[in-house]
């Protein structure tokens, strides 16, 4: 069994460390308060038991499980999903732009890659999708989610078209999905998009957050300085 490689990147903010699969360092998030726990994306399809190893590593249980939010369709991001959602009295968030694509209603489209994305990800036929899984609440850009502080949703396309990312007020925290990753020590505009040129306009509204440390879809956090290093990402799979 996996021992949950955890991190508190703020207070009551938890980053679990996804293993397995090709993803790069991929990430889940766990907010922990007295009202539950709100999840962040999933992982693989096979990601329910370490995610539930991570709860009882913080001393939670399946029923603290209040909200699952979605930043997009992507089976390393919506994997368990549904697995989850049986859980218990669990809501199931996303972007309304992107809600179909979760609850397999329509077939998401495919990433339009670089000839850079090409050599690392091989040719991109099919959209990767997670198992089909209800979502409960359709969320729009500035709509408000009630934990840390008034979380807000920022809508994000280009990585996927209703991709979403959220900016939690109280610690300060931009949680990216794909939009933004790291790599290699660097701060990158995220990979295999739909739009890239949108997902580039997207990540500079995430800069204008304002956020002192970001957790990204991929790779390590940024702990402080996060909306400065977003703005200044450097692109280095684009073929300009």
């Amino acid at each position: 069994m996996l021992t949950p490689n955890l991190l508190e990147i703020s207070p009551s903010l938890y980053r679990l460390r996804i293993e397995g699969g090709l993803a790069h360092l991929l990430n889940s998030y766990i907010w922990i308060d007295a009202d539950g726990v709100t999840l962040i994306d999933t992982g693989w399809p096979d990601s329910a038991q370490l995610i539930s190893d991570s709860l009882s590593t913080l001393d939670r249980g399946h029923s603290d499980v209040r909200r699952v939010i979605l930043t997009h369709f992507h089976d390393d991001h919506s994997g368990s999903a549904a697995e989850i959602a049986n859980w218990g009295d669990v809501e199931v968030v996303a972007g309304r732009d992107e809600a179909a694509y979760v609850t397999g209603a329509e077939q998401g489209p495919v990433a339009v890659l670089t000839a850079k994305e090409k050599s690392i990800a091989g040719e991109v036929t099919q959209p990767p999708h997670g198992p089909a899984c209800r979502v409960d609440h359709l969320v729009d850009d500035g709509d408000v989610l009630d934990f840390a502080g008034g979380t807000r949703v920022i809508t994000t396309p280009g990585h996927t078209p209703g991709s979403i990312a959220l900016y939690l007020p109280e610690p300060s925290v931009v949680l990216t999905g794909d939009s933004v990753a790291e790599f290699g020590g660097d701060v990158i505009l995220g990979v295999i998009n739909t739009d890239r040129a949108e997902a580039s306009r997207s990540l500079i509204r995430l800069a204008e957050t304002g956020a002192d440390v970001a957790g990204f879809g991929h790779g390590e956090p940024c702990l402080s300085e996060a909306s400065a290093r977003i703005r200044a990402a450097i692109d280095p799979f684009s073929d300009v």
